[in-house]
């Protein structure tokens, strides 16, 4: 009889001595949490600026065609800067990597788009989720620009102003749960979003 005291005593103290941790870890997560919310950082008002102006010129006013004459020497000051910037350590927040990769993803070379890539898995480890997308993006391209086939199913191509817009060649080694998981459209959603661009052109 003692002994099945003793048992039910040491079973309702490790009940206890659980829920007492349980609770510890979560006070001590939320901690965390509110201390990286609180530290002050925030971000950088050039990288912001670069960004907005970045999607502003792929933004032409309704019934234009963005003016590549004008936009690309655009293109690539704000891609010299990002760089600068990169190298020069001034990128400290999630949304500092994520605007910065997103000029790098509008440059011409593979190695730019495969830093984009890096830059976006930065971002997504300080708790930007706008990155995940991105970062699945930059990878196609990067891909694709080495003559290798895309993963996520995030680049289509035109040979000229009368072809159509292809879905670029495709690897079938990722699933449609993983590109969810990465904010990006299923196969499927690719390939009518193919169609469309067609109809549209």
């Amino acid at each position: 009889m003692r002994t099945k005291t003793t048992n039910i005593l040491l079973v309702l103290n490790l009940l206890v001595l659980g829920g007492i941790l349980i609770r510890q870890s979560v006070v001590l997560q939320s901690f965390a949490k509110q201390s990286s919310d609180q530290s002050g950082t925030k971000d950088d008002e050039e990288l912001i600026r670069l960004y907005q102006e970045d999607q502003s010129d792929r933004k032409p006013p309704a019934g234009k065609s963005i003016d590549w004459s004008v936009v690309a020497p655009r293109d690539h000051a704000r891609l010299a800067r990002v760089k600068e910037l990169y190298t020069q350590n001034k990128l400290q927040t999630g949304g500092d990597y994520y605007h910065a990769a997103m000029v790098l993803q509008h440059a011409e070379a593979p190695e730019d788009y495969l830093l984009a890539h890096e830059l976006c898995v930065v971002a997504i480890s300080k708790g930007n989720s706008e990155a995940k997308w991105l970062a699945a993006a930059s990878e196609d391209r990067f891909l694709m620009n080495i003559d290798r086939p895309q993963r996520f199913g995030t680049q289509f191509r035109t040979e000229g102003a009368n072809t159509p817009f292809k879905l670029y060649k495709m690897d079938s080694g990722v699933t449609d749960e993983l590109r969810r998981a990465l904010n990006v459209p299923s196969l499927a959603e690719a390939k009518a979003r193919e169609a469309k661009m067609n109809r549209n052109k």
